[in-house]
């Protein structure tokens, strides 16, 4: 599936449904249909700490402490980070550790930090500047709907 396919459906599902959490939940579940995806979910703030959210893949950490790892760096700095090799990234979390990649789009609304979008795959160099600019329109559709 690609990005074209992943917002129309995306709108689809935000025209037609109006509970925040069912959509967040299939807006993962569509985005783990990229290719070499192993892993979409979110990470919300709550308390100080990035607590784990709907997600598709495989079990992953609960909390994540802002500013450590790749999720939590995103957060802090509110920008996008893009990881071609997770394990030169210091105080990457390897809740997958089969996981070589990432990218951490930060969700910020009205200014406010929410939480992260985090996507793993078990390519090396697997996220570039197309999934950046995709996934950060995805979290503003997100937004501008009122999931988060």
């Amino acid at each position: 599936m690609d990005y074209e396919r992943i917002i129309f459906n995306i709108k689809l599902q935000l025209h037609k449904e109006s509970d925040k959490l069912a959509n967040l939940c299939n807006t993962m579940a569509f985005i783990k249909e990229l290719p070499d995806v192993s892993w979409a979910g979110v990470y919300i703030e709550r308390d100080g700490e990035l607590v784990l959210g709907p997600f598709q893949g495989k079990a992953a950490c609960n909390r994540i402490k802002i500013g450590c790892a790749v999720c939590g760096t995103a957060f802090e700095e509110g920008r996008t980070l893009v990881v071609p090799d997770v394990e030169k990234f210091p105080g990457h979390i390897a809740c997958d550790s089969l996981s070589k990649s990432e990218i951490v789009v930060p969700i910020i609304c009205n200014d406010k930090k929410i939480g992260v979008l985090d996507l793993d795959s078990y390519s090396l160099n697997r996220f570039n500047e197309v999934d950046k600019e995709n996934l950060e329109e995805i979290v503003r559709l997100l937004i501008e709907n009122n999931v988060f």
